[in-house]
């Protein structure tokens, strides 16, 4: 009797401390060793010739400055939250871009620097689980749903959590045509 008490409490404890595994983002530079090449469809240059590339870029502009001062910003705009999230890759994650790394921890240095801009993760969702070759020819062929390994298939909700009222340089955001800009569609398969 006390064993099964005693098992069924380790099971329980067990069963409530156990944590659902987190994905991480991993940077575009991950991404840039399948997605860039003409047979892939060139993702990574896409992305690179968009202003989504030079994201963290226009913060350091002096209109950006401005920008801050009009809002009552105090911090300069590449250091301050309110800017940084919709500039940076995986903001307010632990994963994610960080405003200060260790700079004698190069590799901490190194992902952060690939977290920089708007990056591939920004709108298809932290990459951990579905980086793998493998995993993406999956996803290709149908054979694993892209949500269960993290994978963000984007939508207009998706930009509109920056591209919204909220961002001191709003323009109309007309998702039909905005997504056409950065479009980066993986090439059909001669049948």
């Amino acid at each position: 009797m006390k064993l099964k008490l005693l098992l069924g409490i380790i099971t329980c404890f067990s069963l409530a401390t156990a944590q659902e595994p987190t994905t991480t983002y991993v940077g575009t530079k991950m991404c840039k060793m399948c997605h860039n090449k003409a047979k892939t469809g060139q993702q990574y240059t896409v992305w690179l010739e968009s202003s989504h590339a030079r994201a963290l870029a226009t913060l350091a502009t002096d209109a950006a400055k401005q920008i801050a001062v009009d809002r009552g910003i105090k911090t300069a705009p590449d250091k301050s939250p309110e800017c940084l999230q919709c500039h940076v890759t995986g903001w307010g994650d632990p994963s994610g871009y960080q405003l200060t790394v260790d700079p004698n921890d190069r590799r901490a240095m190194a992902k952060n620097a690939a977290l920089e801009n708007v990056g591939c993760e920004a709108c298809h969702g932290a990459g951990s689980e579905y980086k793998g070759k493998k995993v993406m020819e999956a996803i290709t062929a149908g054979t694993i749903d892209p949500a269960t390994v993290g994978l963000v298939l984007p939508d207009e909700a998706t930009c509109k959590k920056c591209h919204n009222e909220n961002s001191p340089t709003d323009k109309e955001f007309v998702f039909e045509e905005a997504v056409k800009l950065i479009a980066h569609p993986y090439p059909e398969k001669a049948q």
